[in-house]
């Protein structure tokens, strides 16, 4: 094993030789001595020693102290000091060149092989720190995934050039400053700010992960995607010195989750097509088929034909044309409606007169017996809505009622305004059979028909048009259903709707 080289650096020559006698009887190799700070240097550079000895009082332009700072700055040897000054000046002078010892004379052998022995371990302790430092530098400026460490406070001590380039900050200007004016993150759908990981960090000491969609604003304002994961750094027990960010650009993820979402609404508005094609086909093919019926039956049955049969003939191609009617009627609302062309233009009503109207209206067009109880017990009941969509709104709710109810059973329809609040709220119930559980979340989809009601005619549109109508007031829909026992809707409506297309 090789003896650890050291020079001397002494500008009293007794002083010097019995220094370097003791290293050398205590096993160590003198590669020379030197009376002044330069001399020191050129020997240092010439013999490459792992320590030195350094006197604090030498000879020359420069002390003991300079020649120190000199050689830890560019040669990176363990100085230890040998010193008759122990005041608290030349400590602290001392110091700022973070000796490896500092040893006052006199001084026994003992007292030289003990510091020699610690200043070479602590400078080995810190050469292996410093290149574990390096290494870990150099694989975190060569990963892909952008890194931000920070000290208890906050404030940056490192970034990697991946978080150099997706923050837009260089490290130069990046290192000191606090966490949130670099690394500064906004909700994407509510653009507002949030809440700093590390700031959480070393609030909750644990890791922390982002919520979903969450942008980083790059210094140039840009806004970028990210994920991320931040963890507390823990040098001493039970303490967090610092955090670390880890985060990634999503941009790339969020295109193809994008490009995803178009292809899969395609394919779901090409299955509406179809179903919108084959339904619409369904129910025109039923009154048309009525209607040919019907006049085979007139032209077989000719002269022979009765006064009775007739009128019933007639009642059925009324019947069917009027089904066919309403059917176009109704695609033609839902085009509008995806269109952007559905409008909203309100005016005034009287809400209780218009209602009673409308049911007036309804009963006497419909046969079906069932009785319509109506109750509005307030005396204003004043509003500005549009009179065509909330007819379209209620005659639709009024059919469902009557379709969907055993003959005789009473609907119940209450109308309640409430002029402090500026809310109208329409209730329309029925004793029929009911809605199933599982399915009332689907009412409002297109062509979506209940798994009970399948054998009664309908297109499955007539609530989608209630909801769109409802919408175009900025008003709210909800239904109440046990299967067979009935279902209540009710709808709530602004008393002042204002105009708008939808």
């Amino acid at each position: 094993m090789e003896t650890v080289k050291i020079l001397v650096v002494e500008d009293e020559v007794i002083v010097a030789r019995t220094i370097a006698s003791q290293l050398i009887q205590l096993g160590y190799t003198v590669v020379g001595t030197a009376s002044s700070g330069k001399a020191a240097i050129a020997k240092a550079l010439e013999t490459q020693p792992e320590l030195i000895l350094m006197d604090i009082i030498i000879k020359g332009e420069i002390d003991g102290i300079d020649t120190a700072s000199y050689i830890r700055e560019h040669l990176d040897i363990p100085i230890i000091f040998l010193t008759a000054y122990g005041d608290d000046d030349t400590v602290q002078r001392a110091k700022i060149t973070q000796p490896f010892g500092y040893i006052v004379k006199p001084f026994t052998s003992k007292d030289l092989r003990i510091a020699i022995e610690i200043g070479l371990l602590k400078h080995r302790l810190e050469r292996d720190l410093r290149e574990n430092r390096d290494q870990l530098a150099t694989l975190l400026n060569s990963i892909s995934d952008a890194v931000i460490a920070t000290n208890e406070h906050g404030m940056i001590t490192f970034i990697n050039p991946a978080a150099e380039k997706l923050t837009g900050w260089h490290q130069a200007d990046a290192l000191g400053k606090d966490i949130s004016t670099v690394f500064h993150i906004v909700d994407e759908v509510t653009e507002t700010t949030l809440e700093n990981p590390v700031t959480k960090v070393l609030r909750e000491q644990k890791v922390v992960y982002l919520e979903e969609f969450t942008s980083l604003i790059a210094k140039n304002g840009q806004r970028v995607p990210i994920g991320d994961s931040a963890s507390p750094i823990r040098i001493r027990p039970n303490q967090v010195d610092g955090v670390v960010i880890v985060f990634w650009d999503l941009s790339e993820r969020r295109k193809t989750e994008l490009l995803e979402q178009a292809l899969n609404k395609e394919k779901e508005l090409n299955n509406l097509k179809s179903l919108f094609i084959s339904t619409v086909s369904h129910e025109f093919r039923n009154p048309l088929s009525v209607i040919q019926t019907a006049v085979e039956l007139i032209e077989l049955q000719g002269a022979n034909l009765t006064e009775t049969k007739k009128n019933t003939y007639l009642r059925r191609i009324k019947g069917a044309v009027q089904s066919m009617k309403q059917l176009m009627e109704d695609v033609l609302f839902m085009g509008r409606t995806e269109a952007g062309k559905l409008e909203c233009n309100p005016i005034p009503l009287t809400l209780k007169e218009f209602c009673q109207e409308l049911i007036a209206e309804f009963t006497s067009v419909t046969t079906s017996g069932h009785e319509i109880i109506f109750t509005c017990n307030n005396e204003n009941t004043e509003a500005c809505i549009d009179e065509r969509l909330l007819n379209c709104i209620l005659v639709n709710l009024l059919s469902n009622a009557v379709k969907y109810s055993p003959q005789g059973k009473a609907i119940r329809f209450d109308l309640i305004c409430d002029q402090t609040e500026g809310i109208a709220t329409f209730c329309i119930q029925d004793l029929g059979i009911g809605i199933p559980q599982s399915e009332q979340a689907h009412l409002f989809e297109s062509f979506y028909r209940a798994s009970n009601a399948k054998t009664i005619q309908g297109t499955g549109l007539g609530l989608v048009i209630v909801k769109n109508c409802v919408d175009a007031h900025q008003g709210t829909i909800s239904v109440s259903s046990q299967e067979g026992k009935g279902t209540t809707f009710t709808i709530v409506l602004p008393l002042n709707s204002e105009s708008q297309s939808l």
